[in-house]
């Protein structure tokens, strides 16, 4: 006995599923954040954010 026709067809879906481009994608991060207005804590605070970020970056 052969098998149904159902088992062929269960996964068709996934190519149809939508690609974003990796230049289209956001971190995920929306802060204001004005120069003119920063004290000396924020622009500490804004150095020790991006070498953070680059720390993990260069973890993967």
């Amino acid at each position: 006995m052969g098998r149904n026709n159902i088992h062929h067809n269960r996964d068709k879906n996934k190519q149809k599923l939508p690609q974003i481009p990796k230049n289209l994608k956001s971190d995920g991060l929306d802060v204001e954040y004005s120069s003119e207005l920063a004290d000396k804590e924020d622009i500490e605070a804004q150095a020790r954010a991006n070498a953070a970020d680059r720390r993990a970056h260069n973890r993967r």
